[in-house]
């Protein structure tokens, strides 16, 4: 059994967030701009914490 890895807990929370952004009801560059903010976060996130 694997120990949860903080990282990849919140890249995941920030991807479950990216994909809410996009059904959220705004504009569309509002939308854009909060997924493309959420997606650089879990990216980063994966980067240092080493997720797979």
């Amino acid at each position: 059994m694997q120990a949860l890895n903080p990282s990849k807990i919140h890249a995941a929370a920030h991807r479950a967030m990216a994909l809410a952004a996009l059904h959220a009801n705004s504009s569309l560059a509002t939308r854009l701009t909060r997924y493309n903010a959420h997606m650089a976060k879990a990216r980063a996130l994966e980067a240092v914490g080493g997720a797979q």
